[in-house]
């Protein structure tokens, strides 16, 4: 079985910072991609930004310049610095981590448990 385990959300006022963190465990071979995404109250899931094991990177508009996205494959670890934030900012963060099981395996994608964000003064 693969879990992942996010921590790091919490309060923080308007151009606060906070730093999330999504690790994997149990039976993995290697991943794919690890990213970050985000729902707000009434809103749809949305991608917040990705990382390939390879190090490419992409980020949603509305993070650039932000929010950096980095990976650790060795501990199928995914981090996000969160810099600069701003109310709109809040919202419930989820990890995804698209994983192999064994060498011949595809990828399959895992999702973390989901931390809050919430920005306010």
């Amino acid at each position: 079985q693969v879990q992942l385990v996010e921590s790091g959300g919490g309060l923080v006022q308007p151009g606060g910072s906070l730093r999330l963190s999504c690790a994997a465990s149990g039976s993995i071979f290697s991943n794919d991609a690890m990213g970050w995404y985000r729902q707000a109250p009434g809103k749809q899931r949305e991608l917040v930004a990705d990382i390939t094991s390879a190090g490419f990177t992409n980020y949603a508009d509305y993070v650039k310049g932000r929010f950096t996205i980095s990976g650790d494959n060795a501990k199928n670890t995914v981090y996000l610095q969160m810099n600069s934030l701003k109310p709109e900012d809040t919202a419930v963060y989820y990890c995804n981590i698209v994983l192999r099981t064994t060498s011949w395996g595809t990828g399959q994608d895992y999702w973390g448990q989901g931390t809050q964000v919430t920005v306010t003064s």
